[in-house]
């Protein structure tokens, strides 16, 4: 079955991956496999995941998980597409060029008005809190201490891991449009690292970034400590455009919900950080659209 109306010709698709440094260990790299595809193949439908990492890394992390949809789902071709950083992703994400997509929470929300839905998201809401890191030998001890410093985060628009630090601090005496320089360093990574090299008197990340630095770089993070967490809401969805046929995402899905039943999939969700994928709607990220009125209202503008 075809999903959506083939084109024909022969096309020659190509992943082009920007080569970001790192923080990580070197490890075996994922590499993407090259197609030539022609008159009678599988239409190919683009899935974007929201910058969690550098694009290198996060092509070796779903890359794995796009090779088992392409092989449970062979009626279409599944093709993994990397951003540089939140403002190519939501670039491409609200002017509609992925046909499935993972964003964060506040993208998700977003890009309901752009024609997307959701369809599944995922699991271990718990781990969605934003999380703030100081040096154990900066002397930090209270929110008020970070008067007059600089705080690193990954980009204005990360939810888990900018706007729930931003509201945290804000709960908690601090005016973060004056009290403190905020400093939006590009990626998780970028955001930790300023503060292990000291650029930054507090970084914030999230939870899952930061238990895989742990991971990789035991010596450097244990110069790090988190200092405060945030409450957490629902975690990453999975959207779909809403001109891709119901019954290929509902094929989608339970494959990502499936990942975990079996031991091949259980180590791509554990070099992903979560423990599954889980079904979801709209309805499911209401408590993420009331949660930015109110930093709308109270912190700084941001759409929603």
């Amino acid at each position: 079955m075809i999903f959506r109306e083939k084109r024909t010709g022969w096309r020659v698709w190509a992943l082009v991956v920007l080569l970001v440094a790192g923080c990580g260990k070197q490890e075996e790299s994922y590499q993407p496999v090259f197609s030539t595809r022609g008159v009678g193949d599988p239409e190919e439908y683009v899935i974007g995941i929201h910058p969690l990492h550098n694009p290198k890394r996060l092509i070796e992390v779903y890359g794995p998980v796009v090779d088992r949809l392409n092989a449970a789902i062979p009626q279409a071709h599944f093709r993994l597409e990397a951003s540089r950083n939140y403002e190519e992703f939501e670039k491409k994400l609200f002017g509609r060029r992925f046909d499935f997509a993972m964003p964060n929470s506040y993208e998700t929300v977003r890009s309901l008005k752009h024609g997307y839905h959701v369809f599944a998201k995922m699991g271990d809401d718990d781990l969605f809190r934003g999380i703030i890191l100081v040096r154990r030998d900066s002397g930090i001890r209270q929110v008020s201490d970070l008067k007059g410093k600089k705080v690193s985060y990954p980009a204005l628009t990360a939810l888990a891991a900018t706007m729930m630090p931003q509201y945290y601090l804000h709960t908690h005496g601090l005016d973060v449009n004056r009290d403190i320089v905020n400093v939006y360093v590009g990626s998780q990574e970028s955001s930790i690292m300023n503060v292990l090299r000291g650029h930054v008197a507090a970084g914030a990340t999230w939870t899952v970034p930061w238990n895989i630095f742990q991971k990789e770089q035991p010596r450097q993070a244990a110069q790090l400590e988190v200092k405060w967490r945030t409450d957490t809401l629902p975690n990453n969805g999975w959207v779909v455009r809403n001109d891709v046929q119901p019954i290929l995402a509902e094929k989608v899905s339970k494959v990502l919900v499936g990942l975990s039943a079996t031991p091949e999939g259980k180590a791509m969700l554990k070099k992903i950080g979560v423990s599954r994928f889980e079904y979801a709607t709209s309805q499911t990220y209401k408590p993420v659209e009331q949660y930015l009125k109110v930093f709308s209202e109270t912190v700084r503008h941001v759409e929603y």
